[in-house]
């Protein structure tokens, strides 16, 4: 399995049939923001208030191509926000170059987002969204750096990042 042998956050050992289950923190952070503006929008309200490469990779899980994002040289200190709906995600010291063409981190902000299996390529991947408004933002490997061993592979376009005051 993609993610045999990860030491796993629980957000993400949590993906398994029993997702959306009451032991899931995944689906617990997404019933926290259950009730919120972001959930009330509809399909056309995203596509007037996203960039068309946004509203596709956040509303229909589509994927920016490689060595596209801006976001890729930021090294600034600061925090990285889901572009739908801000809400903090990442933060800039858990960036790292892992050399695929996209954004990618080794830590979430855990308490923010949501999981689900992912079968779109013909195998499972563990892919991971906000879990405010349930925007994409990319997938999760088992090959990251230290200290968690893990990557969160991350659409450029998915994100804002807003710099340290």
């Amino acid at each position: 399995a993609l993610l045999a042998g990860a030491a796993l956050p629980p957000v993400i050992a949590a993906c398994s049939p029993a997702e959306g289950s009451a032991t899931n923190p995944g689906a617990a952070n997404e019933r926290r923001f259950a009730n919120t503006q972001w959930r009330q929008l509809t399909d056309d309200q995203w596509r007037q208030r996203l960039p068309a490469p946004s509203y596709d990779t956040l509303r229909h899980e589509a994927t920016e191509r490689p060595g596209t994002s801006p976001l890729l040289n930021e090294h600034r200190a600061g925090t990285f926000v889901c572009a739908g709906c801000g809400l903090e995600l990442f933060q800039s010291a858990w960036k790292f170059d892992s050399g695929t063409g996209w954004p990618s981190f080794f830590r979430v902000n855990e308490a923010n987002v949501g999981t689900k299996s992912d079968f779109q390529i013909g195998y499972e991947r563990i892919e991971y969204h906000c879990a405010q408004c349930l925007g994409h933002q990319g997938h999760l490997f088992n090959d990251g750096p230290q200290p968690t061993g893990l990557r969160y592979c991350n659409n450029g376009v998915a994100l804002r990042f807003v710099p340290a005051a």
